[in-house]
């Protein structure tokens, strides 16, 4: 029973998860995030570790600072399977999005493009993503 004590809840940990996911998609530290809710770094830590449990006014705030609505940090959680109408093939899908963002390469690419104003060329390079993509089955 002692070892449940020291292990974090699977949803503190996913909210956590999601935490720094976004965080690291805006290019944002943990001290800079700290900063704009009055908290240390290490506290940002402990949240994103799921060591400790982000509290619902708290969460609020993040989720205004990291320009996200407070149920992206749900999507996905443990326990989660059968809430959505979407199925099975939705919710795989949406864990390799998720898997795809916290790459190296995927933090990369979502950086480069978010910066691309045109909407036509962000248009083309999806276009051509997926034609190399179908290229490559």
């Amino acid at each position: 029973m002692t070892e449940n004590k020291k292990k974090p809840n699977p949803i503190d940990v996913h909210v956590g998860s999601r935490i720094r996911l976004r965080r690291t998609m805006l290019g944002m530290s943990q001290e800079k995030l700290g900063e704009s809710l009055g908290i240390t770094f290490q506290q940002i830590q402990k949240y994103e570790k799921g060591t400790n449990r982000v509290g619902a006014s708290r969460l609020q705030n993040i989720s205004t600072i990291l320009n996200v609505p407070v149920s992206f940090f749900f999507e996905d959680a443990p326990g989660d399977q059968g809430t959505n109408a979407s199925g099975m093939a939705e919710a795989s899908s949406s864990s390799y999005v998720v898997d795809f963002l916290s790459s190296s390469e995927g933090l990369q690419l979502n950086r480069a493009f978010v910066k691309i104003g045109d909407a036509k060329v962000r248009r083309k390079l999806v276009d051509l993503v997926k034609s190399l993509a179908e290229e490559a089955e």
